[in-house]
């Protein structure tokens, strides 16, 4: 849903920008948009990503193939996660006054879930007795199990008995509802600020750091592939290039026979 939604967003500007429909737009205004996307508005390469995407997903509902070649590439980022360090973390999730947002932050880390997830998660996806959390549909409409930890499961007990959720574990404003992206990463930004943190992090930056830790206390990297719920090792494997694992000098392994 999120996806669509900022694909929508996103060609829906193009359309506002020349005042038309995207069918009526010969490929020369769409290269000037894009031209000016990226040159004058100096837009970012996430949003970049969004508008070429949304037009070649948009095209391609309309059979119109020969347009989609002729958009520009979109080459990978560089960039590594930001991790937080244990301490980092502890100052963190005591920074809130509220229980419910204490246990809410400390539950992303503990389990490695992405914000979406942390929001649809019900109550009765937290199994006791097997000591699992089960992510239902996440990216790629995938479900996946990951390990539930003892002190989560003390603090969701006691979170449990003080707000009394009905469906959702974190109940949104309306009842029934989940709590919104918005409201978990404004209480987070908060935190962060409360607990004198200055590196840029965002409510992601505690699932980079779920899946570095675990990197750095011995847990390979498929399995932490897994646990995280990637279709390909080679997203999981940015973090080797962040966790401080190590590291054994090359040498002959007949030296060692």
């Amino acid at each position: 849903n999120s996806t669509i939604f900022s694909y929508s967003r996103a060609v829906a500007k193009i359309s506002l920008h020349f005042k038309k429909s995207l069918l009526d737009l010969d490929p020369e205004e769409v290269n000037q948009f894009l031209f000016l996307l990226a040159k004058e508005k100096k837009a970012s390469s996430t949003y970049f990503k969004h508008t070429v995407y949304g037009l070649r997903f948009f095209f391609r509902l309309y059979d119109l193939e020969d347009r989609v070649l002729k958009l520009p590439t979109i080459k990978a980022d560089r960039k590594l996660p930001v991790v937080l360090s244990p301490q980092e973390l502890k100052r963190l999730f005591f920074a809130p006054q509220r229980l419910k947002q204490r246990v809410m932050f400390s539950l992303i880390y503990a389990a490695g879930l992405r914000i979406g997830e942390l929001s649809r998660l019900k109550i009765a996806d937290i199994d006791g007795d097997r000591m699992l959390i089960r992510i239902v549909k996440s990216k790629g409409n995938k479900d996946r199990y990951v390990p539930l930890s003892t002190y989560i499961l003390k603090g969701l007990r006691k979170y449990y008995k003080s707000a009394k959720p009905k469906i959702f574990l974190f109940n949104g404003k309306q009842k029934g509802k989940p709590l919104s992206h918005s409201a978990i990463q404004a209480a987070f930004r908060i935190a962060v600020k409360k607990a004198g943190i200055i590196k840029q992090v965002s409510v992601h930056s505690l699932r980079h750091s779920y899946a570095t830790h675990l990197l750095e206390q011995g847990v390979d990297i498929v399995t932490i592939k897994e646990l995280l719920g990637h279709s390909v090792i080679e997203t999981t494997m940015m973090y080797l290039h962040v966790a401080k694992v190590n590291r054994v000098n090359a040498h002959s392994p007949l030296d060692r026979l």
